[in-house]
């Protein structure tokens, strides 16, 4: 068991936790994004309980997930406490669920998406190849953190609604926070790329304070994560909505493959880069904080993030 499965960890008021999974199918034409959060920190609910009301985590928590290709899907129900139920190696979000057996990650889906409703009813099922316990402070007073537990992984993926099975490479880590993450950051990129004997991770954030921070690791296949010397900058185009794409590149060069998540303060996108001496397909977000703090944005988000009446 690494710290990174206790799934009963306590959240800090105003904080967060979440388990996030990606991954592509072996034919390039679909991806999955799956990210459960307890104190869910895009939700505008929180946001206004942490203004106004108690603030707690666990009266806000959802499991988001994302179908890319054809079809694709977008669900993410902010839930009430009375929705979660949790133990060190079992999370319950409503009716969906994460639960780890000690080998592999079984992932229930029963989602509806919004503002068009639409039943996600699924299965993934997370194989590490290795386990990593390393994890990394991302902010100078120590209230983020983050661990990339098991970045080189499989997923069997299997949905009834809609009708989709595949398999292919896959990535999972976890984020906790005693704060929201807009009190500390202004910006953050991430990337992740799977090449055949390890996995390069970017990680660069613009702090609160005017600091910055950059990772550039390379995990094995034996779970080891070791630093890398930070690759050049590189250049993609700005999301739809003006988001920045900041990325990194050993030839300084980086290309937009798909744009999958395009929002008004964040994208997920697949790029072209060159990691670890290769050329590489990558996962690659990049979120504006800023931005998720307007009240425009705040004021649209409930049509994407519905929230039960009980």
């Amino acid at each position: 068991m690494t710290p990174g499965w206790a799934f009963d960890a306590p959240v800090a008021r105003h904080g967060y936790r979440w388990w996030y999974l990606d991954a592509l199918s072996e034919d390039g034409q679909h991806g999955i994004t799956v990210i459960a959060f307890i104190g869910t920190v895009f939700s505008p609910w929180y946001a206004w309980s942490r203004r106004w009301g108690e603030g707690a985590p666990e009266n806000h928590c959802c499991l988001n997930v994302a179908l890319y290709g054809r079809p694709s899907r977008w669900a993410m129900t902010d839930r009430r406490r009375s929705a979660l139920v949790r133990s060190t190696e079992h999370l319950q979000i409503g009716p969906s669920s994460l639960s780890w057996d000690g080998e592999q990650l079984l992932i229930e889906i029963e989602e509806v998406t919004a503002p068009l409703p639409q039943r996600v009813r699924g299965r993934v099922r997370l194989i590490p190849e290795a386990l990593s316990t390393r994890g990394f402070q991302l902010d100078a007073d120590g209230r983020h953190h983050w661990q990339p537990i098991a970045p080189r992984s499989r997923v069997e993926v299997t949905f009834e609604q809609p009708g989709l099975r595949w398999s292919g490479p896959a990535y999972f880590d976890t984020n906790t926070g005693s704060a929201p993450l807009e009190a500390d950051f202004r910006d953050w990129d991430w990337c992740r790329a799977t090449l055949p004997e390890a996995t390069a991770i970017l990680y660069n954030a613009q702090r609160r304070d005017g600091s910055t921070q950059s990772l550039a690791l390379r995990v094995g296949r034996d779970g080891g994560v070791a630093d890398m010397e930070l690759p050049p900058r590189a250049t993609l185009p700005r999301g739809f909505w003006g988001v920045a794409r900041p990325t990194r590149s050993e030839d300084g060069r980086a290309t937009l493959l798909r744009a999958l998540t395009d929002a008004p303060f964040y994208t997920r996108s697949e790029i072209r880069t060159q990691l670890l001496g290769q050329p590489a397909t990558a996962i690659h977000e990049s979120l504006a904080l800023d931005r998720f703090a307007m009240l425009p944005v705040q004021i649209m988000l409930p049509l994407k993030v519905p929230r039960p009446w009980r």
